[in-house]
């Protein structure tokens, strides 16, 4: 083979390593391209399926939230906006000192009940009930009320709307209990009447309270409960969501209320 042979021999074989190296180079930017293609399309189903995913997430929400709505309330009694979530929360508290019960003793204290419909005044009467009236300004004052519900009312013998328990259950307290004051002889609450509710402790009494929408008669055994005060503005509510009636006699009102916050003022 000669010189020019055996140069003619490296040429094509040169030339044939070029083409290699440019088809393996080709070939490298086609599988770059085809892979950052894959990449995209990849993102963009991804997107997709997170786009799903959240809308599917959305319509479980928007189930869940048709379902609370469902299970709440059917209706409001007029004037008033749906009532707060349930607080259902104890109380840790201790009973007012000899000191925070002379503050009211002898005097009237006005308390301001704010309520999904409106506000309801009560009187308070310091100089039959103190102790009573002395719980109720710190109960206040510590906004244990806040967002409970009057938890039920009585439709048949007894009339009246019982509400303070902020676990919406009526067996909550706020972490103390005292004894009954001022509860009339003859078992007698007119309408308008504020009392206290308890269990047959007859030192029970804590943070629930009734209001007597329509005269009643109430058992005397085990003392009576403590009248406290009165009604002296916002009646109609009370007469309006009891008008709605209950399902079973002694549960919630079909027409729920509940208290949002309270504020008192002791006069002289």
């Amino acid at each position: 083979m000669t010189k020019e042979q055996e140069r003619a021999r490296a040429k094509r074989r040169y030339e044939r390593q070029q083409a290699n190296l440019v088809r393996q180079e080709a070939e490298r930017k086609r599988n770059a391209q085809v892979a950052a293609v894959v990449v995209a399309l990849l993102a963009v189903i991804g997107g997709f399926i997170l786009l799903a995913g959240k809308l599917g997430k959305d319509d479980k929400s928007a189930g869940a939230s048709s379902s609370s709505t469902s299970a709440a309330p059917a209706s409001l009694a007029a004037g008033c906006t749906a009532p707060p979530a349930v607080p259902n929360t104890e109380g840790k508290l201790s009973a007012p000192s000899a000191d925070e019960v002379s503050a009211v003793t002898g005097k009237t204290v006005v308390a301001q009940l704010e309520t999904n419909c409106g506000t309801i005044e009560l009187t308070l009467d310091g100089a039959k009930a103190p102790k009573t009236v002395a719980s109720f300004v710190q109960l206040a004052q510590v906004g244990y009320w806040k967002d409970a519900p009057c938890h039920r009312l009585t439709v048949q013998g007894i009339f009246v709307l019982q509400c303070g328990d902020p676990t919406g259950g009526g067996s909550g307290n706020p972490g103390y209990g005292y004894g009954i004051e001022n509860p009339p002889a003859d078992g007698t609450y007119p309408r308008g009447t504020v009392a206290m509710a308890r269990t047959d402790d007859p030192n029970s009494n804590g943070g629930q309270y009734f209001i007597v929408y329509k005269d009643s008669d109430l058992p005397t055994d085990g003392g009576g409960y403590s009248i406290f005060g009165t009604v002296t503005a916002g009646m109609d509510i009370v007469d309006k969501i009891a008008a709605g009636g209950v399902g079973t006699d002694g549960v919630a009102p079909a027409l729920p209320i509940s208290t949002l916050s309270v504020t008192t003022e002791t006069k002289g």
